[in-house]
């Protein structure tokens, strides 16, 4: 019996139709902690993986997405990622992009309220020496 030869790119392609015309494939949620995450300096696109104790997939928001979030994701926060999974058919490796983060526990505003509580805290914007005194209103 003989077998089809197909190149890497054509098996690459049928694999990416595969998952792209997967109904359940095309808008997911998926719980897991984020790891490796890296922000492309020059496009903002975030990559990152999604972890639990036994598995990790890869992961990719692009920045039209990103730009939206409420909160900074960072590496060992727990979410649930929203978005479909394909296969970037250069690499043939199949990932989740996403369209929204929400973090676990904690809601976004939550989570950003606490982030933006520590940068202004680091910034020293909360030092007894840079509060003032309301001046003294008197009626007359």
């Amino acid at each position: 019996m003989t077998y089809p030869v197909i190149t890497v790119s054509e098996l690459n392609g049928y694999i990416k139709t595969m998952f792209d015309s997967e109904l359940m494939m095309r808008s997911i949620y998926v719980a897991g902690e984020i790891s490796n995450l890296s922000v492309h300096a020059r496009t903002g696109h975030m990559y990152f993986s999604l972890k639990d104790e036994n598995a990790s997939l890869k992961a990719v928001m692009f920045a039209s997405d990103a730009s939206s979030l409420g909160f900074v994701p960072e590496n060992g926060m727990n979410v649930t990622a929203l978005g479909r999974v394909s296969v970037f058919e250069r690499d043939g490796v199949y990932q989740l992009y996403v369209k929204h983060i929400q973090p676990d526990g904690a809601g976004a505003l939550a989570v950003a309220f606490e982030q933006l509580k520590k940068k202004l805290e680091r910034e020293g914007l909360f030092d007894s020496s840079r509060k003032s005194l309301f001046p003294v209103i008197r009626k007359e």
